[in-house]
């Protein structure tokens, strides 16, 4: 597997740093390889391996761990005759009842770097929000980019890119998306196998079993309701007259939790419309995406059918890659795809498959013209013509996902 170097540069930022590391990614998104790329860089920098204790709550070994003290128990006997700085890494711990508490103790008792990883975003919405506030940093991992795809058939296939297979790798991963492991799969039905295997996995273990649904086949639809839906404007009436369409009557609040449970999961995210003119967030018709696009292949339909809405979810999960915040824009009774905010840094961008006429590319470019600020504005499309004018930029998606300018 190949070192994601993005990630990399952030562990030797906070290295050693009194800060509790919160490694925070979907289910297989490649927390565990992450994790496992951080100690072989302790390794060449010199740390002893003793001193380097790992350990994973999903292995034989330690999966029947469920409680701080028990964890306590463990940490002791490892750390008794340790001498010098120890590193503590801690895969999954969120399956630990109290685990907030010794990650506290550990890091106010032993000289110690601490670690942890989670597949679920309350995992700093606990107690440990409390407990270490201003006293920990967040390390959000996605699925891989298109970027790393490249890389890794580059490093590990060997192959040399050049414009028609990186069209080739393009349609791919517009089909399947980034789950690391599907990258070393070659045949489809195996990469539709994969996604759904991680799919239950999300489901049943993450979010069936910890949040004891009864109505299981009705959680399920409304599962595939939101990826059916994504990218489009989502309001809970909605769901509900899908819902008892399909003669599964729930309530709005039974709404509200399901989405909660599946956004908590990081199966996909939630995003708010901002009024640009007025400078307020509106509270009705959000937008969700999925945070791989490679699940709407493997159980809705083929994503070549859908190439807008995929496309627009590839945008979104990037520009939260590069660290922007991300909204949807209104500006007066026009829809601007994406406002992306990084510290002082704000873009406006719409998405396009492609500008294929006239009147596409109009309905594309005049949001951009009626936003009042001077910031960046994009247009991003499969289009090779630069169709750049009146100030808003013009750039191919490939360009853009591989290009270091946005």
């Amino acid at each position: 597997m190949i070192k994601r170097e993005k990630y990399l540069e952030v562990f030797r930022k906070y290295k050693d740093v009194d800060l509790i590391k919160i490694i925070v990614g979907l289910r297989r998104s490649g927390k565990t390889t992450f994790l496992k790329s951080i100690i072989e860089e302790l390794q060449d920098m010199g740390v002893k391996n003793e001193n380097i204790i790992y350990i994973s709550f999903e292995t034989v070994e330690h999966r029947n761990v469920e409680t701080s003290k028990e964890l306590d128990e463990i940490i002791l006997e490892k750390i008794e005759n340790i001498e010098g700085k120890m590193y503590l890494l801690f895969d999954e711990i969120q399956k630990v009842n109290g685990w907030e508490d010794s990650i506290n103790s550990y890091r106010a008792s032993f000289d110690c770097d601490i670690y942890v990883t989670g597949s679920n975003s309350k995992l700093l919405s606990s107690e440990l929000a409390t407990l270490i506030a201003g006293r920990y940093v967040t390390i959000n991992i996605y699925p891989f980019s298109f970027r790393e795809t490249l890389q890794y058939h580059q490093e590990i296939n060997n192959i040399e890119l050049n414009k028609t297979n990186t069209k080739e790798l393009f349609n791919q991963y517009v089909s399947y998306g980034g789950m690391p492991i599907l990258l070393s799969i070659e045949d489809e039905e195996s990469k539709t196998n994969a996604l759904m295997d991680i799919y239950d996995s999300i489901i049943v273990r993450d979010i069936l079993s910890r949040h004891q649904i009864k109505n299981i086949d009705t959680f399920k639809r409304f599962v595939h309701y939101i990826m059916n839906s994504m990218g489009q404007t989502f309001s809970k009436r909605s769901i509900s007259d899908f819902l008892k369409y399909e003669n599964k009557k729930t309530s709005r609040q039974t709404i509200n939790n399901y989405t909660d449970f599946i956004i908590e999961s990081l199966f996909c995210h939630r995003v708010l419309r901002e009024d640009i003119l007025g400078k307020k967030i509106l509270s009705t018709s959000e937008k969700y995406y999925l945070t791989d696009h490679g699940f709407h292949q493997a159980l809705i339909d083929e994503n070549s059918k859908w190439l807008p809405r995929i496309i627009e979810n590839i945008v979104y999960v990037e520009l939260l890659r590069r660290g922007y915040s991300v909204k949807v824009g209104k500006v007066k009774n026009k829809e601007i795809d994406f406002i992306a905010k990084k510290h002082d840094k704000k873009i406006y961008l719409q998405v396009a498959y492609l500008l294929a006429s006239e009147d596409t590319v109009k309905r594309e470019f005049s949001p951009l013209l009626d936003v009042p600020d001077k910031y960046g504005a994009y247009v991003l499309s499969m289009d090779e013509f630069d169709m750049s004018h009146d100030g808003i930029k013009h750039m191919n998606i490939i360009d853009f996902l591989l290009g270091e300018e946005i």
